[in-house]
């Protein structure tokens, strides 16, 4: 699977896509196929590490965590034992940061995995996770 990564902090430059190994959802957690996402200030923030201070929680010299996306919508394929508000091929939405991103999630496309509970909800019927442009 690939990923957005970077392992140093600096400019839109520092980020590689790389192959990473698929992860495997634990008993609370879901596996997502990333269909849409965005980039966002905490992306850039956290790629910059600027301000300085935000290095306090995202690693003093380097990334401690090094894949890149935080907001998602996609379609479940997986979920833990625990599992039992998301079903397999159901459409969510999410958003995942921190500890919880334990692999490949939003930026770096399919798929994510992270604490259901935490993190997801169900796309409303009707809804699309077609891309859609703003300003």
């Amino acid at each position: 699977m690939k990923a957005a990564v970077h392992t140093r902090y600096g400019p839109p430059e520092v980020v590689r896509v790389i192959d990473v190994p698929a992860p495997v959802p634990g008993e609370h957690e879901l596996l997502v196929r990333v269909h849409a996402t965005t980039v966002n200030r905490t992306d850039c923030g956290f790629r910059s590490a600027r301000p300085f201070f935000t290095r306090a929680f995202t690693g003093l010299r380097r990334p401690r965590q090094t894949i890149m996306g935080c907001e998602f919508a996609g379609e479940v394929v997986q979920t833990g034992a625990s599992v039992s508000a998301f079903s397999v091929g159901q459409r969510v939405l999410g958003y995942v940061e921190g500890r919880d991103r334990t692999t490949p999630s939003p930026s770096s496309a399919p798929p994510a995995s992270g604490p259901a509970r935490r993190f997801s909800c169900t796309e409303p019927p009707g809804r699309s996770a077609r891309p859609r442009y703003s300003c």
